[in-house]
């Protein structure tokens, strides 16, 4: 790899960290192609991303970047899954590394937040952005449908009442 190359991988590294919500660090060695592109998959499906790159080189793209001390995470073989949303890439990681013994999370960074495995096992516990979206709507939606309810429930009473009369009538 020239320098030129070297600077452009840097580069691409550097606006990574710039704009993820988290990385997740992890050694892979012993993963097969195949489980490599099964994570890859997973990843893309939440809309993350994986990246294998040398160590020296992620170090300098860190640099001055949010979550800078992750920097010693970076030993030996190391990959790097990230995604915008701040639960999705450590979510997907938990997940495949419950699966595959060989995938071992060192760590990671959620903004200028060091993590380690601890702490990114307790990141992906939380709830993602779609899930807390969906509790807010219900939240919203609840008391608008206590209102029906309640505005409906007395037309509902009336009814049940004219009936009962009415079938006391009849007999």
């Amino acid at each position: 790899m020239d320098r030129a190359q070297k600077e452009k991988v840097v580069e691409e590294l550097g606006q990574i960290f710039a704009s993820s919500g988290v990385v997740v660090v992890a050694h892979y060695a012993g993963i097969t192609v195949a489980q490599m592109q099964d994570l890859r998959a997973k990843m893309r499906a939440v809309g993350g991303s994986v990246r294998v790159a040398k160590n020296k080189l992620a170090k300098i793209a860190l640099e001055g970047k949010p979550g800078s001390g992750m920097g010693d995470l970076l030993t030996g073989m190391t990959v790097m899954a990230y995604s915008e949303d701040p639960v999705a890439a450590a979510k997907v990681a938990e997940a495949y590394a419950k699966t595959n013994d060989k995938f071992v999370i060192l760590g990671g960074a959620m903004g200028d937040t060091v993590l380690d495995s601890a702490g990114v096992k307790a990141v992906a516990a939380m709830p993602s952005r779609e899930e807390l979206i969906a509790q807010i709507v219900s939240m919203i939606g609840a008391p608008a449908s206590s209102i029906a309810g309640a505005i409906g429930a007395p037309a509902q009473n009336i009814a049940g009442i004219l009936k009962t009369i009415e079938e006391k009538a009849a007999a």
